[in-house]
């Protein structure tokens, strides 16, 4: 097995475990602010017991901690958008609207890395906005706000993807995670509302932060070393897909889903499927 093949499988088993964060999401009762930042406070505390982060730490220059703090920051606003989209929305459609993220990526990245825009992947990102509207088109109108919100999160998770790529050779990927993490959690102390969770919630905000974040998140950077920042978001792409299967095992959402639906969700597996390199 080739270094780019087992990042591939990697990637797409990280996206499986970032399927179930949507049906975590819309079945912890906390609002999305005090959620996003309990899961950052828990990962933040799991990094931080972990010795090989203050080991990877001390080989850090000062001006890559600010990157990655600055990283960070855009990850955390990801995550805020993401959930409030789930709770305007449902889990299926705020995951679902995460397949705008390889145009956004196709639109940015070439004026990041300060180079020609690629046209196949240009093609490939606009290939996904048709099932992206299907899905949309699938759902009731009460939700075009939490589309909204999701598109923006889409943007969001654009940004990070590409700048982790560009930056993820030069640290450990776990004291990189635990670096943005702790920008998250800092941050969010002053805008939280400190609300306690219910022990219901408390065990599903563990497992969403060590199951579904942690190791999926150390993993992909590990991953992004061997992919190119077009390809792990197309990857994640599929994680509309595991999102909704697990929505309507889970949560009964198909009550809300049509034919128009499940067309989008066709298109976007194919385009994922179709690119790989």
């Amino acid at each position: 097995m080739t270094p780019t093949t087992r990042a591939w499988l990697q990637m797409h088993f990280c996206v499986i475990l970032w399927g179930f964060t949507a049906i975590l999401g819309r079945t912890i009762t906390l609002p999305a602010l005090p959620l996003v930042w309990l899961r950052m406070v828990v990962v933040t505390v799991a990094v931080l017991l972990i010795p090989g982060f203050w080991k990877g730490l001390s080989r850090i220059p000062p001006r890559l901690i600010l990157i990655y703090a600055g990283i960070g920051a855009l990850v955390t606003a990801h995550w805020i958008t993401f959930y409030s989209a789930i709770k305007i929305a449902n889990a299926s459609v705020a995951a679902t609207c995460m397949g705008l993220t390889p145009v956004f990526v196709a639109l940015v990245e070439p004026f990041l890395a300060k180079r020609r825009f690629d046209v196949r992947e240009l093609f490939f990102g606009v290939a996904i906005v048709p099932g992206v509207a299907l899905v949309v088109g699938g759902t009731p109108t009460g939700m075009r706000i939490g589309i909204a919100v999701g598109i923006l999160s889409a943007l969001f998770a654009a940004l990070f993807s590409i700048l982790n790529k560009f930056f993820v050779l030069d640290a450990d990927a776990i004291t990189v995670t635990g670096l943005e993490m702790v920008v998250g959690a800092a941050g969010l102390a002053f805008v939280s509302p400190h609300i306690w969770p219910t022990r219901h919630d408390a065990v599903l905000i563990l497992i969403l932060a060590v199951g579904c974040t942690l190791v999926p998140y150390a993993l992909s950077l590990v991953a992004l070393r061997h992919l190119s920042a077009f390809s792990a978001a197309l990857a994640v792409n599929m994680e509309p897909v595991y999102a909704i299967v697990l929505a309507i095992l889970l949560l009964g959402e198909q009550r809300e889903l049509t034919l128009a639906f499940y067309a989008g969700v066709a298109i976007i597996m194919g385009v994922v499927f179709s690119h790989r390199r």
